[in-house]
């Protein structure tokens, strides 16, 4: 394959890693509010479409004209934007020498293939938007129209700005094609829609569990403990400035107790579990005391302050990046070259650390109801509140009492905060008269009618 098409390939293999990474936490949080889980397939789905988003925006703009290049001299005629519809099939034409043959037109015609690696271009878009979205052609012809004009903008400005003047053309032909090649793409994945489980089904049945998934308590875990850090050195730089300097050192345990403790007892949850859409409660549905919450706190502690010196750690090498540079030669080149024994301690450490939240983990996910020692101590349960996209409870045709013991609507204890536990399939109330049965159903259940012995 030409070396053309082959280095934006490579550079968004490179640059996926890295957005991929930044990427996880604030996706995590859209999907488990919006979908309550995050399964494999959904995630799939949709890094694929970002790495595939990468890989044609840097179709686009690679390669970069180099810093010595004056654009403005080698590339004059792109100052002004093509916008005659049609010059494509011109530019074919001329050239095959105006020889209307297989091998002048197509085979050997670098103006036909350019125009089909227009169509390619935004193919997958429109496979995605009917894959993934489950949108119309509508829907995918303007989705492609928009990117493309996206693409062609960043062209014709520039890289918006970072160049004195465009070094690729603007070309209305280009936006025509592309906008073709995402409808095409969406017409052709028709018999693979309909083949492919929709993702909301695939969403139910991992929901059916009834068990909180272990990803949406990790992301509020990740959430609580920048929050905490950041809190901590708030705390720290008050008290240094008020109080002195002894009083740092109180500024974690400090600013541990108030967002595990305080902040769970007054609202039910911490700050993590709110963005998660979780709180926090005994068994029976109540809200946790004062004492269970610190206990549970406190057997959380080790791994978590590790965790947030760690946090700390890389907050402080993203507000300065050579920081980490500064680290490594002083700390790991120097020590090691001078003592390799004292290197290797220095190692100990963050292996320990490693070691003991695998631990944690490890536990987390042999239990029989992924419950961790902190949540098996202290008798706190995380319960999961509606999601956006939940399944609510259906209307019944006809008005009833809600003290007619013969409906049966999912309730939840009365003495602490109401926990909803929502099925794959939206409950219906049934009454006693209905199939000799009392009780909730599924619509599926509840429209087969029952078998009666001759």
């Amino acid at each position: 394959m030409n070396s053309t098409y082959l280095l934006p390939i490579r550079t968004a293999a490179l640059l996926f890693p890295a957005l991929a990474l930044l990427m996880f936490v604030p996706t995590a949080i859209v999907l488990y509010r919006r979908h309550g889980v995050m399964t494999r397939w959904r995630a799939l789905s949709l890094y694929g479409g970002v790495y595939y988003a990468l890989t044609a925006f840097c179709m686009t703009i690679v390669p970069l004209p180099k810093p010595s290049v004056d654009v403005c001299k080698a590339y004059p005629a792109f100052a002004h934007p093509q916008l005659t519809p049609g010059v494509a099939v011109t530019d074919i034409w001329k050239e095959a020498h105006h020889h209307a043959a297989l091998d002048a037109l197509v085979l050997h015609n670098p103006a036909f293939w350019q125009n089909v690696f227009n169509v390619l271009l935004l193919l997958p878009l429109g496979v995605f938007v009917r894959i993934h979205f489950r949108r119309g052609l509508t829907a995918a012809t303007a989705a492609g129209f928009t990117t493309s004009l996206f693409f062609e903008l960043t062209q014709y400005t520039g890289l918006w700005g970072l160049y004195a003047c465009p070094y690729r053309l603007f070309a209305v032909d280009d936006l025509i094609v592309n906008t073709a090649g995402a409808a095409l793409g969406w017409a052709i994945a028709g018999p693979l829609a309909r083949s492919l489980p929709e993702l909301d089904t695939l969403d139910d049945r991992a929901l059916a569990s009834g068990k909180v998934p272990f990803g949406r308590r990790l992301v509020a875990l990740i959430l609580d403990t920048t929050g905490v850090t950041i809190m901590s050195w708030l705390i720290g730089a008050i008290t240094y400035r008020e109080l002195g300097e002894g009083t740092v050192l109180c500024a974690l345990p400090s600013a541990f107790a108030l967002w595990f403790v305080v902040i769970p007892w007054l609202t039910g949850a911490t700050p993590g579990k709110h963005v998660l859409l979780l709180r926090l409660a005994t068994p029976d549905g109540g809200r946790p005391s004062p004492a269970r919450l610190a206990l549970r706190a406190l057997v959380l502690s080790p791994p978590l302050v590790l965790a947030c010196l760690a946090t700390g750690a890389v907050l402080a090498i993203a507000a300065d990046p050579s920081l980490l540079i500064k680290i490594a030669d002083e700390v790991v080149h120097r020590t090691l070259s001078a003592d390799p024994a004292s290197a290797f301690l220095l190692l100990l450490p963050p292996a320990a650390c490693l070691t003991l939240i695998a631990a944690y983990v490890k536990s987390v996910r042999r239990h029989p109801q992924s419950l961790g020692p902190h949540e098996t101590r202290s008798g706190i349960r995380n319960h999961t509140l509606p999601h956006t996209r939940a399944r609510t409870p259906a209307t019944p045709s006809t008005p009833s009492n809600p003290a007619d013991p013969h409906v049966s609507w999912p309730m939840a204890p009365s003495d602490g905060p109401q926990t909803i536990r929502w099925p794959s399939l939206p409950l219906q109330p049934t009454r006693a008269s209905e199939h000799g049965v009392t009780g909730t159903e599924s619509p599926e259940r509840a429209a087969v009618p029952p078998v009666r012995g001759t």
